[in-house]
C-alpha cells in the first residue's frame, strides 16, 4: 500500500499536551490513515549542515525550548529508532545529499509533539532527517524526491513546520490573525492547490508578506518536503487551516488516507 505524505503545521509545543481542535485533529488523522511500519520526520528544530539522520535505535526525547510549565518537559516519547531506516535514506539521497548518520541525536518537539498525539503509543520506529536550512527552496524540492520510494515501502513521511511563522511579531495577548499572515496563507495555498511547487521553492521572489511569513526558512522547507513527494493522482486535503496572530497552523494530507 502507498502511504501519503503530512505537513503538519505544529505551533506551540503546548500542543503536544493539550487536548485541542489542533491536536484532537492530528489523532483523528492518524485513526483514518494506514499503520505505518515507521515514520520519517522532517521537523523545523533539527537544523543541520547538510542531511543528517537519527541513528538510535532509542532516540531519546528532546526537549529544545524553554518558558513552558514542568509538566511539558517531563513528556517522554519513547518511540523506537529504525537504523536501518536511516541507512535506506542514506542510500536513497546518495551523493546528492551526501547524508551522515547520528547515533545519539533524539526526537526533538517538531516531531515528537505532533506524533505523541497522533499515535501515544509511541510504537512506531521514527527517523528525523535534518534541514540545511542554508540551501535555497530548489536544492531541498530535489532532495526530496529523492525519498519518493519510501511511500511504496511503508513509510509515513511526516514534515513539521509552520508555513506563517513569526515570533518576534507574535502578539501573546491578542491572537487576532494579522492581514499580511491571513494573506500569505491564503497564497501559499492557492499555489499549492495550483501545484506550483517552482513558485513555493522560490518563496523569496512571493514579496513583503513572504518576508514577514518567513524571518526565517526552517519553518517553511518542511513545506516543500511533503510536497516534492506528491504524485500524480494524488488527493490533497487542507485541515487545522488556522492563523493565531503571526503563526499558521495549516496542515496538508497528500495522498490517500
Amino acid at each position: 500500500m502507498t502511504m501519503p505524505a503530512l505537513f503538519i503545521g505544529h505551533g506551540s509545543p503546548m500542543n503536544a499536551i493539550e487536548d485541542n481542535a489542533w491536536s484532537r485533529a492530528w489523532r483523528a488523522l492518524s485513526e483514518r490513515l494506514p499503520r505505518p511500519r515507521a515514520i520519517l520526520c522532517i521537523s523545523a528544530h533539527w537544523e543541520t549542515p547538510g542531511p543528517w539522520l537519527t541513528g538510535s535505535a532509542a532516540p531519546p526525547t528532546v526537549h529544545d525550548f524553554g518558558g513552558f510549565p514542568q509538566s511539558l518537559f517531563d513528556v517522554r516519547y519513547p518511540a523506537p529508532g529504525d537504523p536501518a531506516l536511516a541507512q535506506r535514506v542514506v542510500e536513497l539521497l546518495g551523493e546528492a545529499g551526501s547524508a551522515r548518520i547520528h547515533p545519539e541525536r533524539g526526537l526533538d518537539h517538531g516531531a515528537w509533539g505532533v506524533l505523541r498525539p497522533m499515535y501515544p503509543d509511541a510504537d512506531i520506529p521514527v527517523v528525523q532527517l535534518g534541514i540545511d536550512s542554508r540551501q535555497p527552496g530548489a536544492w531541498h524540492v530535489a532532495l526530496a524526491q529523492r525519498l519518493a520510494p519510501l511511500r511504496d515501502e511503508g513509510v509515513l513521511v511526516v514534515a513539521s513546520g509552520d508555513i506563517v511563522h513569526n515570533l518576534r511579531l507574535f502578539d501573546w495577548h491578542d491572537p487576532t490573525p494579522l492581514p499580511w499572515a491571513l494573506r500569505f496563507r491564503d497564497r501559499v495555498n492557492a499555489l499549492i492547490r495550483e501545484g506550483d511547487l517552482a513558485a513555493l521553492a522560490d518563496w523569496p521572489a512571493l514579496g513583503e508578506d513572504a518576508a514577514r511569513s518567513i524571518p526565517t526558512p526552517e519553518h517553511y522547507l518542511p513545506l516543500l518536503y511533503a510536497l516534492a513527494l506528491a504524485r500524480g493522482g494524488d488527493t490533497l486535503e487542507f485541515f487545522n487551516d488556522d492563523v493565531i496572530g503571526s503563526l499558521s497552523m495549516t496542515s496538508l494530507l497528500i495522498g490517500h488516507a
